[in-house]
């Protein structure tokens, strides 16, 4: 099973990433684009769900909360997102106020929690990396929401200059160093033709897997290090997804590159 995936961007809903049909099991995605006007309903049991606004306004209302007219920017390079959080077992409805995008994120939850609203001024802006892997990261359902698994955030890279670098791999139960979470990239280029290398491979051995992504572009990372390079002279975006029991940045170097962040 390859770990690549891509969203056409057509209009409507178009489940991308579904139990099933991926090498995820805590992780599926849905891309909904929608007109001014459209509705989509979801409803389905003992899943919590994470709405990332790429672009555009909605309103999202479920029982005992309305969030109107979500969503400031015009496009995922149009500053920090928007994003609301959706506990399990709630019936809800996203209303498109204006075009709008939305990657919905899902995950199987066991808890139950508060719906949240994350503007763009709620979102952690942080400058990681060194030159060479320097990158923008943007923290949006973080330990600041609560959750059951989903923890999802944004990053910013530009051409020439890798992301999750020095390799890392969050996939052994050795709290607090390191957690067990899957993960997935979404990519979007500022360029119709730009485009990254996105590498996936684990330590065992047995995963070892090289992608060219472009916008609308999907990577599985079910375990293993996931290092990614923007192409020079373009300007790349990527949403990442994590699920896991442990929420957060709890993870390790590969050993042969641990000497890069000394």
């Amino acid at each position: 099973m390859g770990f690549k995936k891509t969203w056409n961007g057509e209009n409507g809903i178009s489940h991308v990433v579904e139990s099933g049909g991926s090498s995820l099991e805590m992780i599926e995605v849905d891309m909904v684009k929608l007109r001014p006007e459209e509705v989509k309903k979801y409803s389905e049991k003992n899943k919590e769900y994470a709405l990332i606004i790429l672009g555009g306004s909605c309103t999202v209302k479920g029982e005992g909360f309305e969030y109107i007219n979500v969503g400031k920017r015009k496009n995922v390079f149009d500053g920090p997102a928007c994003a609301v959080y959706v506990p399990r077992n709630n019936v809800f409805t996203v209303t498109a106020v204006t075009d709008v995008t939305i990657a919905v994120s899902k995950s199987p939850a066991e808890k139950d929690f508060k719906p949240a609203l994350v503007n763009p001024e709620d979102v952690v802006i942080k400058a990681l990396g060194k030159p060479g892997w320097e990158r923008e990261a943007h923290f949006i359902v973080d330990e600041r929401v609560e959750a059951d698994r989903l923890y999802i955030g944004e990053a910013f890279v530009k051409g020439g200059q890798w992301a999750s670098y020095p390799p890392h791999k969050h996939d052994d139960d050795n709290m607090p160093i390191e957690g067990i979470l899957e993960e997935i990239y979404y990519y979007e280029f500022d360029k119709p033709q730009g485009f990254g290398i996105q590498r996936v491979y684990s330590k065992e051995g047995g995963i070892d897997e090289t992608y060219t992504v472009k916008t609308g572009d999907f990577v599985e990372i079910p375990k293993g290090y996931h290092p990614f390079c923007c192409a020079p002279g373009y300007n790349n975006y990527y949403l990442w997804i994590m699920a896991g029991e442990n929420r957060g940045f709890f993870m390790t170097t590969e050993e042969g590159h641990k000497w890069l962040n000394e």
